[in-house]
C-alpha cells in the first residue's frame, strides 16, 4: 500500500504502511517510521483531526525523527485511505465516538505495541486531541500527551450551541444523520480558498495541502455529517463533566490556537486548571491548525515541545497556565 508524495511534500524516508482492523472489522490504514538519529528516544504516535490524512502531517513526521523519536500514525475511519462509513466517500460520519476509541486500542494493540520502542507519547490535533484527552482516563498507553488545538468544544457559528446540539440530536433521531450538516458539501476544508481560510495563515503549506489532494483526490473528505456533529457534542459534553478532569492522571500539555475559529479556546482555558497534571500554552495569532502555520508560530510549538516530551530538554516544570506571543 503506497503513500502518496509529491515534490512540496516527499514521503519521509524508510516507510512501513499497511492496514489494521478494528473490532467491527472495518479497515483502517496506518504508517511508522524508525527515528532519522542514532539514538531513539521512542515513540510518538500522532493522531489527526476530522478530515484529515497521513500524507498532511510528513513534515511534522520528519520533525519528530529529526528529534529522536520513532512515529506511528493511522487514519481515523471515514477518512484519509481507511474504510469509510457511507456510499458517499466524502461525507465525513461516525455514529459515535466510542468507535474511535475502539480504533485507538486497536491500533496501539495490533500496531504500535507489537513493533515500536518504548516509552510511547501522543501528539494529537483537533478531534484526535478529543479522542486522546478520553484516553487520559481510560487507557494507559502513553508517559505524555501533547494536545493542539483540541475539540473540548466546538466554536459557536450560527446558531449557538445549546440550540445547535438540540437541532443535531432532533435531526439525528428524525433520521438525517448522514446528510450533510447544514451547508455542507463535498469540497473539503482544504479546498477552499486560501483568502480567508480558518485552518493556517501560512499560504505555502495552505497550498501544500491542496496539492496532495489534488494528487490523489481520494484522501479527501468533505463536511461532517449531522450524524457526526451530534456525536461530536455526545464526546464534548462527556469532556465537560465536572469531575471528568480530575481523572486524568497523565501529564498533558495543551496549546491553543489564539485566532482559532474551529474549536473553543473558552472551553479549553476553562478546563485545564483542572487537570492536575496539565501545562497550558497559547500561541497567539495562528489559525487552528498550529502545525501547518507559519515557522514563527511552529517553533513556538516546537519550543515548548522539545521541553516537556522526554528525549529533548529534561527540564519542564509544570505551570497552570502560559502564553507564548
Amino acid at each position: 500500500m503506497d503513500l502518496v508524495g509529491i515534490v512540496e511534500n516527499p514521503i519521509p524516508r524508510g516507510p512501513v504502511a499497511g492496514f489494521f482492523y478494528g473490532k467491527d472489522g472495518v479497515r483502517l490504514r496506518f504508517a511508522r517510521w524508525r527515528p532519522s538519529t542514532a539514538e531513539c528516544h521512542g515513540t510518538v504516535c500522532l493522531f489527526q483531526g476530522r478530515g484529515e490524512f497521513i500524507e498532511k502531517y510528513f513534515e511534522v513526521i520528519s520533525d519528530l525523527r529529526k528529534r529522536g523519536f520513532a512515529v506511528v500514525t493511522m487514519d481515523w475511519r471515514g477518512q484519509g485511505r481507511s474504510a469509510r462509513m457511507l456510499k458517499n466517500p466524502h461525507k465525513g460520519h461516525i455514529d459515535h465516538f466510542s468507535q474511535f476509541d475502539d480504533d485507538l486500542a486497536c491500533f496501539m494493540e495490533q500496531v504500535v505495541l507489537p513493533e515500536s520502542p518504548a516509552p510511547f507519547f501522543a501528539l494529537a490535533h483537533s478531534m484526535g486531541g478529543a479522542i486522546i484527552l478520553c484516553s487520559g482516563v481510560t487507557g494507559s498507553w502513553f508517559s505524555r500527551i501533547v494536545l493542539v488545538a483540541p475539540m473540548i468544544g466546538l466554536a459557536p457559528r450560527v446558531l449557538p450551541r445549546p440550540l445547535m446540539r438540540a437541532a443535531a440530536q432532533i435531526l439525528n433521531f428524525a433520521g438525517f444523520g448522514e446528510a450533510f450538516v447544514p451547508g455542507g458539501s463535498s469540497r473539503p476544508f482544504e479546498m477552499e480558498p486560501f483568502a480567508g481560510n480558518r485552518l493556517s495563515s501560512d499560504p505555502y503549506r495552505y497550498r501544500r495541502a491542496q496539492k496532495i489532494l489534488e494528487a490523489d483526490p481520494e484522501l479527501g473528505v468533505g463536511w461532517p455529517t449531522i450524524g457526526w456533529l451530534d456525536a461530536a457534542f455526545g464526546v464534548v459534553g462527556a469532556l465537560k463533566r465536572v469531575e471528568f478532569p480530575t481523572e486524568v492522571k497523565i501529564p498533558i500539555m495543551i496549546f491553543s490556537a489564539g485566532s482559532d475559529q474551529i474549536v473553543s479556546n473558552k472551553a479549553i482555558e476553562s478546563m485545564v486548571p483542572r487537570i492536575p497534571a496539565a501545562h497550558h500554552i497559547v500561541i497567539r495569532g495562528s489559525r487552528h491548525e498550529i502545525l501547518m502555520e507559519r515557522d514563527y508560530f511552529r517553533e513556538q510549538f516546537w519550543a515548548a515541545f522539545d521541553a516537556f516530551v522526554p528525549g529533548q530538554a529534561r527540564s519542564y516544570q509544570p505551570a497552570v497556565s502560559s502564553s507564548a506571543s
